[in-house]
């Protein structure tokens, strides 16, 4: 049993051994957002020659930034290989919304928006409606936040 003495004592103890434990590093965020393929397997260039999302194939994958992407067709795999900055999403395809409040969220490939040539994803059509009420705006918000929402 401790006594008032040794309770006191451990409470004083304590913030040193606080600073003197090695601190756990949080893990952070892949920068393409991956489920377990990045923006869930659907080709980044159809939402810019087809202005919709199609779903990418197995047997057409690039590599780039810590991600695999999948594309509907090699010529679209080529495209994006050529120049992975003009057709991967802003904000790693992560939520751009989230991204502009100064959090990540995953997005689903049917909420989506093109601006000025830039492809923004969205975690869901109620999202991507708030997104889209100021997008300018929105945008300078997520690249103030960006990457830092990473963690």
């Amino acid at each position: 049993m401790l006594t008032r003495r040794a309770t006191l004592g451990l409470f004083a103890a304590t913030p040193l051994a606080y600073v003197l434990t090695p601190q756990v590093a949080l893990a952070r965020e892949p920068e393409v957002f991956q489920n377990p393929i990045a923006i869930n397997g659907y080709d980044p260039v159809s939402y810019f020659t087809d202005q919709k999302p199609v779903e990418g194939s197995a047997a057409n994958l690039v590599d780039w930034n810590g991600a695999t992407w999948r594309f509907a067709s090699a010529q679209n795999a080529a495209k994006f290989q050529a120049n992975p900055e003009t057709y991967a999403p802003r904000f790693g395809g992560y939520c751009a919304y989230a991204a502009s409040k100064g959090y990540l969220a995953p997005t689903i490939p049917e909420a989506w928006t093109i601006h000025e040539d830039v492809l923004y994803l969205n975690a869901n059509l109620r999202a991507q409606e708030l997104w889209r009420q100021d997008i300018p705006g929105n945008i300078k918000k997520g690249l103030a936040n960006w990457p830092g929402v990473l963690g």
